[in-house]
């Protein structure tokens, strides 16, 4: 007798690839879908203020226009500190992993070691923000929609020719959210909010 079971292979045994396919494209799916998540919970202001150094920059922003106002438009620090596009957004994740490393060492664990570093992180975030045109405050802010004819002379003055002259929001408005350094040559913001 001879055992043709060798040379009439059965229809299945020509998809054995099949599986392991379907099992990459599931994992696949299911660690892209896992980074997406850890993205926006890791952008969420409820996420920032967990740390105990972040309580000191979060209670300013409750205190400031960003946060609550006449219309109810509130931003977060997500909209701030973390730009919308993807690779910029890794950026300021690696950027914010700074903070956490120094978090954990104790180095601005404290208000007042906090206040020791915050020219030097304030400085970070204005070059950053200087560096990309202010972008996360241009999903909110436009100057071409602006309307001058109801802004205050001075506001208008500085909108209108803000473009020609290279400047970008982060150059008046600093300190709009957060307590200005102390030691920064200017102490107060430019432009209060």
């Amino acid at each position: 007798m001879h055992d043709h079971s060798d040379h009439n292979p059965s229809p299945a045994s020509g998809r054995s690839w099949l599986w392991p396919a379907v099992g990459l494209v599931v994992t696949t799916l299911a660690l892209v879908g896992g980074i997406g998540v850890a993205l926006e919970f890791t952008s969420t202001t409820e996420f920032c203020s967990s740390c105990h150094s972040m309580q000191v920059p979060f209670k300013e922003l409750e205190g400031k226009v960003h946060w609550k106002n006449r219309p109810g438009v509130h931003a977060g620090c997500a909209n701030c500190h973390i730009p919308k596009p993807f690779l910029q957004k890794m950026q300021a994740k690696i950027m914010a992993g700074k903070d956490i490393f120094h978090e954990m060492l104790g180095t601005i664990q404290t208000p007042e070691k906090y206040e020791a570093r915050r020219q030097e992180m304030a400085e970070a975030v204005w070059a950053k923000m200087k560096a990309n045109d202010s972008q996360e405050c241009k999903t909110c802010h436009s100057i071409q929609h602006m309307d001058f004819a109801v802004q205050d002379k001075f506001a208008r003055k500085k909108h209108e020719g803000a473009a020609e002259r290279g400047q970008t929001c982060i150059d008046c408005h600093k300190g709009i959210a957060h307590k200005m350094p102390t030691s920064s040559d200017e102490s107060e913001p430019k432009v209060k909010g």
